[in-house]
C-alpha cells in the first residue's frame, strides 16, 4: 500500500518531546521542574473565574476574543484590534510561519533557540537557518550574517529558552535597524514578566514603530495557566489582519479567556510570584554553583545547569534526580546534552533538589 505523501520537511520533524510529569515509581513525592511552571500554582482570581464559568460550557466562545483583547489593551497601553489571541503561543508562532514563510523560505532562529520554531518551519515547508550562539547567549551579528533574499521570519526569545540569557534593548534594536525591511522579526517574550533588568526589551517599543515587528506573550508562565493554553501576539494592523485570516475561529477557549481577564487583574499573584522567582533562582543558581557545576545566567525562571562528561554527566544525574522523585528537563534535543534546565520550585522542592544534586555529586 502506497502512504499519502506530505509537505516536503514534514517528516524531517522530530516531535517536540514535552517535559516529563512522572519519575522513579519508589519516589514518595514527585518535584517536576521540567516546564518552567509557576512555583506558585495559577492565580486565585483565574481559578475563581473559571469556576463562576462552569455552567456555560455549552455555549461557544467569543470568536474575538475581544473582552481579553480589551483587557490586555487596558495592561499594557495597546491598540486592542493590533492583538491577536491564541492557543498558547505556540500556535501563534505556527500561524505566523504558515502565512509568512513556505516553500523556498527561509526562518533564522539561534542556535539554542525555542525547538518550535523548526518544528513549524519544517511544517511549512520552509527551511530553517540556525545562527551560532556565543557562549549560549543569541549573537545579533552571526543571525544578520545568516540573513540571505530567501529569509522571511527572523525569531528571537527573549530571554531564550532553555538558555535563559538575553538580549539588551540596544542589541534588538540594532537587529531590527539591520534587518531588511521585509523580514518579519519576531520577539518571543514569554519568561518577560520575571525580568527585572533596566536593559531588557521585550520587543514593545519596536511592534509601535515599525510595521514588521511582532511580539509574543503568553500566560502559562507567571500567571500559571498553563493547562488553557493561552497567549497573544502584538503587531502592526496588518499583521494582525493575516493572523485573524488564519487563525480557527474558536481557537481559544471560553474558560481560556475568563481566566485570562482575571488573571490580568491579579496584580497580587503577579507580585508575588516576580518575588519568589528572584528570591530562589539566586538561591538555586548559588547553591548548585558551589556543587562545582556551572549554572548560566538566568532571567527567567529557571537555571540551565552545565555537568562534565564524566561519570557525573548530565544523564546520570536526571536519572538519579528522577529515581528520588525530581524531574529536570533534558536538553539533548537542543543540542545541548552535557546539560539539564530545571525550573525554579516552592522553597521545600528548591531545598530538596539541592540536597539531591548534592547526593549526587558527593557519591
Amino acid at each position: 500500500m502506497n502512504n499519502p505523501s506530505p509537505k516536503s520537511g514534514i517528516l524531517s520533524i522530530s516531535p517536540y518531546q514535552a517535559g516529563k510529569s512522572q519519575a522513579g515509581k519508589a519516589a514518595t513525592r514527585i518535584i517536576k521542574l521540567s516546564s518552567n511552571e509557576n512555583a506558585l500554582g495559577s492565580s486565585p482570581l483565574a481559578v475563581a473565574a473559571i469556576k463562576e464559568h462552569l455552567a456555560t460550557l455549552h455555549r461557544y466562545p467569543d470568536s474575538g476574543s475581544l473582552g481579553l483583547r480589551e483587557t490586555i489593551a487596558k495592561t499594557y497601553y495597546l491598540e486592542a484590534s493590533q492583538i491577536v489571541c491564541g492557543n498558547g503561543s505556540d500556535e501563534l508562532i505556527g500561524l505566523l510561519v504558515h502565512a509568512f514563510a513556505g516553500e523556498g523560505d527561509e526562518v533564522l532562529f539561534s542556535e539554542y533557540g525555542f525547538l518550535m520554531y523548526q518544528i513549524y518551519t519544517l511544517a511549512a515547508g520552509a527551511t530553517p537557518v540556525k545562527a551560532r550562539e556565543d557562549n549560549l547567549r543569541t549573537s545579533v551579528e552571526n543571525l544578520l550574517a545568516g540573513v540571505t533574499q530567501r529569509t522571511k521570519i527572523v525569531f528571537i526569545a527573549n530571554p531564550n529558552n532553555p538558555t535563559g540569557s538575553y538580549i539588551t534593548k540596544a542589541e534588538l534594536q540594532y537587529l531590527r535597524d539591520k534587518l531588511p525591511a521585509h523580514i518579519l522579526l519576531v520577539v518571543d517574550a514569554a519568561y518577560s514578566e520575571y525580568v527585572e533588568i533596566a536593559d531588557y526589551s521585550d520587543g514593545l517599543e519596536l511592534v509601535k514603530a515599525t510595521q514588521n515587528t511582532v511580539m509574543l506573550r503568553t500566560f502559562s508562565k507567571i500567571y500559571g495557566l498553563a493547562a488553557l493554553r493561552l497567549g497573544w501576539a502584538y503587531g502592526s494592523a496588518f499583521v494582525a489582519d493575516i493572523l485573524n485570516r488564519v487563525r480557527g475561529p474558536f481557537n481559544v477557549s471560553a474558560l481560556a479567556q475568563i481566566a485570562g481577564i482575571a488573571a490580568l487583574q491579579d496584580t497580587d499573584f503577579l507580585e508575588k510570584s516576580r518575588s519568589h522567582n528572584h528570591t530562589w533562582l539566586a538561591w538555586v543558581s548559588a547553591e548548585i554553583s558551589k556543587l562545582g557545576l556551572k549554572v548560566h545566567e538566568s532571567i527567567g525562571n529557571f537555571v540551565l545547569v552545565e555537568f562534565p562528561t564524566t561519570a557525573k554527566n548530565a544523564k546520570a544525574a536526571c536519572a538519579f534526580l528522577m529515581e528520588h522523585g525530581i524531574i529536570p528537563r533534558e536538553v539533548g534535543g537542543y543540542g545541548l546534552p552535557n546539560h539539564l534546565r530545571i525550573t525554579i520550585g516552592e522553597q521545600t522542592e528548591n531545598e530538596a533538589l539541592i540536597e539531591t544534586l548534592k547526593t549526587f555529586m558527593q557519591a
